[in-house]
C-alpha cells in the first residue's frame, strides 16, 4: 500500500516522497503523501498511517476530515466561478509539485516553506513570486477550512510566510518605476506600424500601445471594455471586473476618458457581432509587446509600465490625487502616493507627432 520514492532535489540534496494509495475496484478511493529528509522517517510515517487506516473505520475517518491541498485546489478552482488568470496559472502550477499529495491535516510550515525553497532554487523564481504562491495556496486553505470543514491548521501559512521572509525566500515585490522614452515609443510604434504596413489584418498594437498610456488601463481592461459601456457624452467608460487589490474578483469601476483616449476610440472601426472596442487576446497583446522590446532591444519595458506612464503624465500635467484616481480607477487614493514626487512639468505628449500617424485604415 506504502511506497517510497527518492529524488533529487535542486540543491543537491535528497528528498523521500512516502505516498499511500487504496484502490478499490482499480479505483483509487484515497491517496496520501509526505515529504521527508530521511527514509527513516518515511518508513515510520508510512507505518504509522497504514495502521490507522487498518484499524476499524479508518479509512473513512480520514476521507471524512481530510483530503490533499491538490484536492483543495480542484474543488476551489471548480467553485470558484471567477478566478484571476495570474492566480489560475499559480494554482495549475502548484498541483506539479509534491506539496499538492500532502494532506490538509498533516500539512506542516515546514513543508510550505520547503516548496518556497523548491521554487526559489537558484534565484529562479523572484521573491515576490514566490510570496504569490504561498498566499494564493493560503487563500485555498482557508476556503477549504471555512467552507467545506477540511481539518487543516490556517497557522501553517503565517508561520511558513514568516519564516520564508527571514531566510529571504520571499519578499513583497517592489515598486516599478520604469517609464518609456520618446525615443523608445517611436521605435516601438515604427515597428508596430512595419508590421502593420505587410500585414493589414494584425492587432493593431501600436494603437493599443498610446491607448494603453492615454486611458492608463491594463491591457487586460483594453481587450475588455465594449462599445455599450463607453459614454463619449460624458467621456467615461464602464471597466468591467477592474482588478482590485482588496477584491480577488474586481470590481466594475466607471473611469473618466480623457481626449486624447477618446480621439483613438473614434478610430477604431466597429464591427458586425463584436462588442469590444479592441476585440484582440490579451496574452497576443502581451507577446506583441514583449517580441517587440526584445528585437529592438529595449530593456526591461513591461507592458504594464505604459499604465505607469500614463499616471505619470496626468500628474505632471499638474492633476490632483483625486483627478488622477477618476482616470486610473485606484479606489484607494493612498496608492497613488508614490507619485507624489512628481511636478508639474508639462506634458510631454502635447503636439505629438503620432496621433496622426496612428489613424487606422477603414
Amino acid at each position: 500500500m506504502g511506497t517510497i520514492k527518492e529524488r533529487k532535489r535542486k540543491d543537491g540534496t535528497s528528498a523521500f516522497l512516502a505516498e499511500i494509495v487504496i484502490k478499490k475496484k482499480g479505483q483509487i478511493v484515497h491517496r496520501q503523501a509526505q515529504t521527508f529528509d530521511r527514509r527513516p522517517a518515511a518508513v515510520k510515517w508510512i507505518d504509522k498511517k497504514e495502521a490507522e487506516l487498518k484499524a476499524p473505520g479508518g479509512l473513512d475517518r480520514v476521507k471524512k476530515t481530510s483530503g490533499t491541498l491538490g484536492d483543495a485546489i480542484g474543488r476551489y478552482t471548480e467553485d470558484i466561478t471567477r478566478i484571476g488568470r495570474t492566480k489560475a496559472q499559480v494554482l495549475r502550477a502548484v498541483l506539479e509539485y509534491d506539496i499538492a499529495n500532502i494532506r490538509l491535516d498533516e500539512l506542516r510550515s515546514t513543508d510550505i516553506v520547503d516548496f518556497a525553497r523548491e521554487l526559489r532554487g537558484n534565484n529562479e523564481r523572484a521573491a515576490s513570486t514566490v510570496l504569490n504562491y504561498i498566499s494564493h495556496i493560503g487563500g485555498v486553505i482557508s476556503v477549504a477550512r471555512s467552507a467545506w470543514g477540511f481539518d487543516v491548521d490556517r497557522s501553517v501559512v503565517q508561520d511558513a510566510l514568516s519564516a520564508t521572509r527571514r531566510l529571504q525566500l520571499t519578499a513583497k515585490s517592489s515598486k516599478r518605476d520604469r517609464r518609456p522614452t520618446m525615443d523608445e515609443l517611436d521605435k516601438i510604434l515604427e515597428h508596430f506600424q512595419r508590421i502593420r504596413a505587410r500585414r493589414p489584418s494584425s492587432n493593431p498594437m501600436d494603437i493599443i500601445t498610446a491607448f494603453a498610456i492615454f486611458s492608463t488601463r491594463r491591457q487586460a481592461e483594453i481587450c475588455r471594455i465594449t462599445w455599450d459601456d463607453y459614454e463619449p457624452d460624458a467621456g467615461r467608460i464602464l471597466v468591467r471586473n477592474m482588478k482590485d487589490p482588496g477584491d480577488n474578483q474586481g470590481i466594475d469601476t466607471w473611469v473618466e476618458i480623457v481626449p486624447e483616449a477618446a480621439h483613438i476610440i473614434a478610430m477604431m472601426p466597429r464591427r458586425k457581432n463584436e462588442p469590444r472596442i479592441f476585440p484582440y487576446s490579451t496574452d497576443a497583446v502581451s507577446a506583441a509587446f514583449t517580441r517587440a522590446c526584445k528585437m529592438l532591444e529595449i530593456e526591461d519595458l513591461h507592458f504594464h509600465d505604459l499604465r505607469h506612464e500614463g499616471i505619470s503624465r496626468l500628474f505632471e500635467m499638474g492633476r490632483t490625487i483625486p483627478q488622477v484616481a477618476s482616470v486610473s480607477g485606484h479606489r484607494s487614493w493612498q496608492s497613488l502616493q508614490r507619485y507624489s514626487h512628481l511636478r508639474s512639468t508639462g506634458d510631454r505628449f502635447e503636439d505629438w507627432p503620432w496621433f496622426e500617424k496612428l489613424t487606422p485604415a477603414r
